[in-house]
């Protein structure tokens, strides 16, 4: 029987979660969280197989609880889920040593597949997810240019910029112009999103 320890927030997907692994005559789930301050303390009680892992929680979000799940109790594997499939979350989860990421729209029955491959030392990973983040490692960025759109992310204005950075307002507005173009994105905002999303700010 593989234990599980599933961390979700919102009450209604955390029942339907619990409802469709209780119907796996493999799989039963020890503890149902939600939050993850919970997490650790759960995992050192109950001992679980597998840790079921919300990226976006209170307290202590999913990635970081993985990582200390890793750390200090490191026979327990985790399953990271997302509503949010974004290259760089998955290249974070990867780096917290998560066993899997799946997404929350994926059929019910790649749940349990997903912990039944983590249980056995696989890597799981949606596919479609993981050809993104190979496709969008590298930043098109210059150093110069992401030191720009931080700045930008920061709230700075266009002549803040310029001063903290040594230079001219025309030579910010041209980065800007550049950093724009190079992600496709629709203006500065938008610019700093795609940043944001793909883990380069």
């Amino acid at each position: 029987m593989i234990r599980v320890v599933l961390a979700e927030d919102m009450h209604m997907v955390r029942g339907a979660l619990v409802s469709l692994l209780g119907l796996e005559g493999d799989i039963t789930v020890v503890a149902e969280l939600a939050s993850g301050d919970e997490i650790l303390p759960a995992v050192r009680e109950h001992e679980p197989d597998v840790a079921v892992i919300d990226i976006d929680l209170p307290g202590t979000d999913g990635l970081t609880a993985a990582a200390r799940v890793a750390e200090q109790a490191p026979r327990t594997r985790t399953l990271i889920l997302t509503a949010l499939g974004r290259p760089a979350n998955l290249r974070r989860a990867l780096a917290a040593k998560a066993g899997g990421f799946l997404l929350k729209d994926a059929p019910p029955e790649e749940l349990a597949e997903g912990i039944r491959g983590v249980h056995a030392g696989r890597r799981v990973v949606d596919g479609q997810l993981a050809l993104e983040a190979l496709e969008n490692q590298e930043s098109p960025l210059t150093a110069r240019e992401l030191d720009v759109l931080r700045l930008m992310a920061e709230g700075a204005d266009a002549a803040e910029v310029a001063k903290r950075l040594f230079l001219t307002t025309g030579t910010v507005r041209n980065y800007l112009t550049s950093v724009t173009t190079k992600l496709n994105a629709r203006n500065r905002v938008d610019a700093v999103r795609i940043a944001r999303e793909d883990g380069w700010l």
